[in-house]
């Protein structure tokens, strides 16, 4: 039986190619995207075309991460027609750069509400069903920015994102005696593929940035071709969605925990190793071990 996925996010990037390897493998998937008759109109037909002339089930659903209402509705209509979410995918975010003290609280603010509280409402409105049926898969797309390597100019953006990788963690252990798997999958700074640097935000602040430039002149510029530079040639954002398929596709109980793509080796996947082991040895010690592995709800 295929999986019923819903994946936010999913207008381009990580989220559009993910979108198509899960229908490749059989899966029906919601492709979430807001304003599909404006803004992503193109997207949304470019999604159903793909369905046709591939033979695969991907539906674009319009669902604006920030607003509960359209999450509910979007989450709701699923629902209806097939009774069920087998597998969540948080991959909605954007990305800000510039120098951290040049945005105003209001954007860290804004920022926040896209890549941390967008998985809340989200999950609000599609965990209840998963955690009915004693069953389902929720796969977080964090970044190697939370324990990896951090260059400047990036702070908001890593902030916001270690906020969502932290929610990941706590929610594994909160839904494992639901039966719920949890995912974390962990890209590294992937320049060509996604759009996360061409369509990244600015400071507000033009005062402040422009006495920045004076002694961090063309920094940002700088980070990024050394990130180019840093990723193997061949390193395609594919990796990370045909990683996501192979996930989903696993058996119940196999799914692993943590996985990190990282073709520039950024030291996020060491850290990370080091960190889950305490996590799994501070479980057990507090009498919390079956929490490290899903239980069927009974």
């Amino acid at each position: 039986m295929s999986n019923i996925v819903l994946i936010t996010g999913a207008s381009s990037g990580f989220g559009a190619l993910t979108a198509r390897a899960l229908a490749d493998t059989g899966n029906t998937v919601y492709a979430g995207m807001r304003q599909t008759a404006t803004r992503n109109a193109a997207q949304a037909a470019a999604a159903a075309d793909y369905s046709r002339d591939h033979d695969v089930d991907l539906r674009s659903v319009e669902l604006d991460v920030n607003s509960q209402a359209s999450v509910d509705t979007a989450v709701a209509g699923i629902i209806a027609e097939h009774g069920r979410i087998d597998v969540l995918i948080h991959n909605a975010g954007h990305m800000v750069t510039g120098p951290t003290e040049a945005f105003t609280p209001e954007q860290l603010a804004e920022l926040y509400d896209i890549n941390v509280l967008s998985t809340q409402r989200v999950n609000r409105a599609a965990l209840p069903h998963l955690r009915a049926a004693g069953k389902g898969l929720v796969v977080w797309v964090s970044s190697s920015s939370v324990k990896g390597g951090t260059p400047p100019y990036l702070g908001p953006y890593f902030a916001a994102k270690a906020g969502m990788d932290s929610l990941a963690v706590t929610y594994a252990a909160e839904l494992a005696r639901w039966g719920v798997e949890t995912s974390i999958v962990v890209p590294g700074s992937f320049t060509n593929g996604t759009n996360h640097f061409a369509h990244s935000g600015r400071p507000d602040d033009h005062t402040v940035e422009a006495a920045y430039e004076t002694r961090y002149p063309g920094l940002m510029d700088q980070v990024a071709k050394k990130l180019a530079d840093l990723s193997p040639a061949d390193a395609s954002a594919s990796l990370v969605s045909d990683e996501i398929a192979r996930i989903v596709a696993l058996p119940l109980g196999t799914r692993p925990y943590r996985v990190t793509i990282d073709p520039a080796n950024d030291g996020s996947e060491e850290v990370s190793t080091v960190a889950d082991r305490i996590r799994h040895e501070f479980l057990t010690r507090v009498g919390l071990a079956d929490l490290l592995t899903v239980n069927p709800a009974g």
